[in-house]
């Protein structure tokens, strides 16, 4: 499934995935992988500096992780252009979800968030476990 959010001049569309050959349910380990596409619409350029991601898994767990970028790099977006990359996220039960906000910057230097859309981890062994 895919989702999608626009900020401004700029759509985020994630779509997760299941890794089953890396997850273990027998361990409450369920490990995802989720691609991220951000699109400038916008008729500047804009860099992608810091990201938050909010993680929380059906048992209650909460985690923020912050950082520098995507991926260990800065992107700059030129206008029309589109990044993607691919990333992932280890859950200790067999469902969550995650959102966030891309901070950013445009060719003046000003900041501004992006809001990344909440996105559901609802892997196949959640049907023995309902929410």
């Amino acid at each position: 499934m895919l989702f999608e959010q626009k900020t401004g001049d700029v759509i985020v569309r994630v779509q997760p995935d299941y890794l089953h050959d890396e997850s273990s349910p027998k361990d409450d380990r369920y490990i995802w992988a989720y691609t991220v596409e951000i699109e400038n619409l916008g008729t500047s350029p804009l860099k992608v500096v810091e990201r938050v991601w909010n993680i929380a898994d059906s048992r209650g767990q909460v985690q923020c992780v912050r950082g520098n970028g995507v991926v260990g790099e800065q992107p700059v977006l030129q206008p029309g252009e589109v990044f993607r990359y691919t990333s992932g996220a280890p859950l200790s039960a067999p469902a969550g979800m995650m959102h966030g906000t891309y901070k950013m910057t445009d060719e003046d230097g000003e900041s501004f968030d992006v809001f990344i859309p909440v996105f559901a981890l609802d892997s196949p062994a959640q049907a023995e476990f309902p929410n």
